[in-house]
């Protein structure tokens, strides 16, 4: 007798199938138009293949273009098989390696033949066109089971050692899957599409080619990686390349040198060297943070960077962070005695990488009552992560850095208004620094955590209640979402991501809920009853790290600052040298009006004085020449417009100081 099994529909509604049903009969069976539309099937959560029977009574849900967070990751993942059939079919005698799909694209590893060289960039329109060919050919992707032995045989015969070597190393038992398109096949978890036709044959581009080692051992043989995005049509394909292209322009470290901001160098690999003009900018983001944090009564800490290991053992961090901690001996041994060793890592010392353990140090000295809570302790911290060299990019990922760091502890009953308040103000400094729009993430418990589960169903449930009481605007509270697996060990933690003014997104802010590390680091206060209480410890940032939100900075705004930012202000420029002396007068009044002002004086034509200070994101040029000094007025032309205003010194001193003026001072006015 066949088997019935119950399929539920996200409407609720229940179907009787048959044992050998599949997917694309429920679709075909609801209807045609959903039939054409399906791609794939969500059964009881996990995407599968139309074609793949169930099992049992099951939740079903069809996939369709339309849920493009499932349907960019079906596309990209059959983009990387059509592309590894097409260098295949081209270049007899190149082995496959693996392809997955990535955050905006896909890439497979190629053993070249041996007869050739490493793929190069000028072959991958080849490569295009022949994908283009079998997405045209419209061929189904299909799912069989294999056995171990049956896969590794298939690659011996077939040549494929790479393939065969890994096949050779999955547990026996395990049931192991190939996905065929025509005669071309892979082994591969799935799900896919049900045919190549269902891709967009111009809404893929392969990128570059690079190297890449088999299985990332430097050891092992040298592969070609070929790298290519899709999308779901062209129109998201044209947008992302534009973003790539505007990237380029904005990169941090391209525009940071030609504003003569900072730079880098082996001497000190992830360690930033500020110029003047950089540290400006430093400087008038720190004066604004700390002005921001003296309103909301933080009260502004400064600690050690070298402490104990076994400080950090009892935190809990030696565990987790060890590997990227810089640790030194205690006591350097006497280079007199050769046999003078380290007596090992109880007499080690270790570079902060973050602040907290510290701040409980501060917390536990002298006896805190339940009166005196909130405390709530900032540091702009230098911390130390040892980075691994490939991660470090510019002064976006670096190995010193300082944070806007922050810990508030709290009462039980506290907690929740105190996050409220916190998301208010990270709410007001985004937008001060031209950010309105940013996602808040919640990061739930991870598998290997601290604490009970009675603490983390507490935790998460009050950063919940915090963001829903909070006066984010709708629109921010409409994008919160919560990401399953990704909080700290300790603690769940609300994330803020940005999006930029090319639509990328960065995570920046974050606080946490601990009740962890107070536990650990024995920090308590008297209650109103007498006794003592572990208070929760709030960690939290808004802007992350200086470096990198300064590098996020650069990139938003293409380094056309607000004007209170921009590390020069104006320059005051001349025509003729017959302007020399009141260029100079010009620029000392603005100087002691306090504008950020230089002269440029130079025997150069105007036009040039201009192109250079423009690349230099220089806001304002005022221009002066023989009339302008004996009427005692200015040209004024500012940064990407090419139209001048005519104005008295007096006016453009009053013009520039209102617009140089802080957001947050402007609004104390």
């Amino acid at each position: 007798m066949t088997a019935m099994f119950r399929i539920t529909l996200p409407d609720g509604s229940v179907r009787e199938v048959a044992e050998g049903t599949t997917p694309a009969d429920v679709a075909a069976a609801i209807g045609p138009g959903l039939a054409k539309a399906a791609i794939a099937a969500r059964v009881d959560g996990e995407v599968r293949d139309l074609s793949r029977p169930f099992a049992g009574d099951a939740q079903l849900a069809l996939v369709t273009m339309k849920d493009e967070a499932d349907a960019l990751e079906l596309t990209r993942h059959d983009l990387a098989h059509v592309m590894a059939e097409a260098v295949q079919h081209l270049f007899p005698g190149t082995q496959i390696t693996f392809g997955p799909a990535t955050d905006d694209g896909f890439y497979y590893d190629f053993a070249p033949a041996p007869d050739r060289g490493p793929f190069t960039d000028e072959e991958l329109p080849l490569i295009e066109a022949e994908m283009r060919r079998i997405i045209a050919k419209n061929e189904p992707f299909t799912r069989e089971v294999w056995s171990r032995e049956q896969l590794i045989d298939t690659w011996q015969r077939q040549g494929e050692t790479f393939k065969a070597e890994w096949a050779k190393e999955l547990p026996e038992g395990e049931e192991l899957t190939i996905y065929r398109q025509g005669q071309w096949l892979d082994m591969c978890r799935g799900p896919h599409m049900p045919t190549t036709g269902r891709l967009d044959p111009n809404a893929f581009k392969l990128m570059r080619v690079s190297g890449a080692y088999w299985r990332g051992d430097q050891n092992n043989a040298m592969l070609s990686r070929i790298y290519g995005t899709g999308w779901l049509n062209k129109k998201q394909l044209d947008a992302y390349l534009f973003r790539l292209e505007e990237a380029a322009k904005r990169d941090h470290r391209k525009i940071g040198a030609e504003m003569d901001l900072f730079h880098l160098q082996s001497e000190a690999q992830g360690s930033v060297f500020w110029h003047p003009k950089g540290f400006i900018l430093w400087r008038q983001m720190e004066a604004y943070m700390r002005r921001r944090l003296d309103a909301a009564d933080y009260a502004e800490v400064k600690t050690p960077q070298l402490m104990d290991a076994r400080q950090w053992e009892q935190s809990g961090h030696w565990g987790k962070y060890r590997e990227n901690m810089f640790v030194v001996p205690d006591e350097i041994p006497n280079t007199e005695d050769e046999g003078a060793i380290i007596s090992g890592e109880a007499d080690m010392m270790a570079l902060k990488p973050m602040n907290c353990p510290a701040h409980v140090l501060i917390f536990k000295q002298g006896i805190k009552s339940y009166r005196d809570l909130p405390i709530r302790m900032a540091e702009f911290g230098c911390c130390h992560r040892n980075e691994p060299h490939g991660a470090l990019h510019g002064i976006m990922r670096v190995r010193q850095f300082t944070q806007d760091d922050a810990h508030i502890f709290v009462r039980e009953d506290q907690l929740v208004e105190e996050v409220r308040k916190f998301c208010e103000l990270l709410d007001s400094v985004y937008r001060d620094l031209g950010f309105e729009d940013y996602a808040v993430k919640l990061a739930l418990r991870p598998d290997k955590r601290f604490g009970s589960d009675e603490m983390w169903d507490k935790s998460e449930q009050e950063l919940r209640e915090a963001v829903q009481a909070s006066n984010l605007s709708d629109a921010i509270k409409a994008k919160f979402e919560e990401l399953p697996g990704e909080g700290a060990f300790y603690a769940p933690k609300l994330e803020f991501h940005l999006t930029d003014a090319i639509g990328r997104t960065w995570q920046v802010g974050t606080i946490q809920s601990d009740r962890v590390l107070p536990e650990r680091l024995d920090a308590s206060y008297v209650g109103e009853d007498g006794n003592r209480h572990r208070p929760v410890m709030l960690h939290r940032a808004i802007l992350g790290t200086f470096e990198r939100f300064i590098g996020i900075l650069i990139e938003h705004h293409a380094g056309r600052f607000p004007l209170w930012l921009a590390p020069v202000q104006a320059v005051v420029a001349t025509i003729v040298s017959d302007a020399d002396d009141y260029a100079t007068t010009a620029a000392a009044e603005l100087a002691k009006a306090g504008i950020r002002v230089e002269t440029d004086l130079r025997n150069e034509k105007i036009n040039y004085k201009v192109r250079e200070h423009s690349l230099a994101k220089v806001p304002y040029l005022l221009v002066v020449g023989k009339r302008e000094a004996e009427e005692g007025k200015v040209a004024i032309r500012r940064l990407g417009s090419q139209a001048q205003e005519i104005v008295t010194l007096e006016e453009a001193i009053a013009m520039l100081t209102r617009e140089a003026t802080p957001p947050d001072l402007s609004r104390a006015s």
